[in-house]
């Protein structure tokens, strides 16, 4: 991989990592199209730890809500009245509703690294996604701020979030779709999907760092990773505000018909032999 390519993987990331549209089927894309060996164990923990900018901007973007929501949840652990605190409660949900991609995303840590990374399941699950992404939108009451979230909720759309480990899903698009099933409003439930990812992103980052620290260091190179990774930091901070601003006044399915194109180019591509599926 070139500085170049790295850049590129960078501004990826960042367009595409809180955008319903996948962004792990968008790097396995383009590093096919740069003809990076996607099975290669280095280009694999490439893309997950690239995915920590992107995490690390949508912290700094809510840091005034986190910092709340960590203070509110310290509180409540020594001070029983401090426990009344809706962020104290919040805190828990979000914990509770990360518990499903941390031990299934574990569980099928192998599978999502091999057989999943293929162009043919990309293609698949953009269209597949796209059609529950309709259904969500229009069965969705959207009458349920973010006061009336609950645990059974935050679990339920984490459970929505371990559909995204198979690449074309999209995180953010499962996890939308999943509050919207839910009943909540476009804003509350893009809100609960930017929590939920922290921890899950963050884990997966750090786990692949730690146990493909020397596949990267041999295939890819730490220098280009931090490179990707402070171009998807700033890239993401960028998309964080204007997909805030979209989903207050347009349904998410706006994105579907991108999604379509995108699987209808990918799928010629690999029939004429363009692209290779892994």
């Amino acid at each position: 991989m070139t500085f170049i390519q790295a850049i590129i993987l960078g501004i990826v990331e960042g367009l595409t990592e809180f955008l319903p549209v996948s962004s792990t089927g968008h790097l396995t894309i383009v590093e096919q199209l740069m003809k990076l060996p996607i099975a290669d164990a280095g280009i694999t923990a490439f893309t997950a730890v690239i995915q920590v900018g992107a995490i690390l901007a949508l912290i700094l973007y809510f840091r005034s809500d986190l910092a709340r929501l960590l203070s509110a949840w310290f509180a409540g652990l020594t001070n029983h009245d401090a426990r009344h605190n809706p962020d104290y409660r919040l805190t828990w949900y979000i914990v509770w509703g990360s518990l499903p991609i941390l031990v299934i995303g574990f569980i099928t840590r192998h599978l999502v690294d091999g057989p999943l990374r293929n162009l043919w399941i990309v293609v698949f699950a953009l269209i597949a996604w796209s059609f529950v992404m309709i259904a969500a939108e229009r069965a969705s009451a959207r009458d349920r701020g973010i006061d009336d979230v609950r645990v059974k909720d935050t679990f339920i759309i984490g459970l929505y979030q371990c559909i995204a480990l198979v690449p074309g899903v999209s995180r953010s698009g499962a996890t939308i779709s999943g509050g919207l099933f839910r009943n909540l409003d476009r804003v509350t439930a893009t809100r609960i999907s930017f929590l939920l990812s922290i921890p899950a992103m963050l884990a997966a980052g750090g786990f692949e760092s730690l146990t493909k620290f020397h596949d990267i260091s041999h295939s890819v190179g730490w220098s280009k990773t931090l490179l990707a990774m402070i171009i998807s930091f700033i890239v993401g901070y960028a998309c964080i505000a204007w997909l805030l601003r979209l989903v207050a006044a347009h349904k998410i399915t706006v994105f579907v018909w991108y999604r379509f194109a995108l699987a209808i180019v990918v799928a010629a591509l690999l029939v004429t032999g363009t692209l290779q599926a892994s």
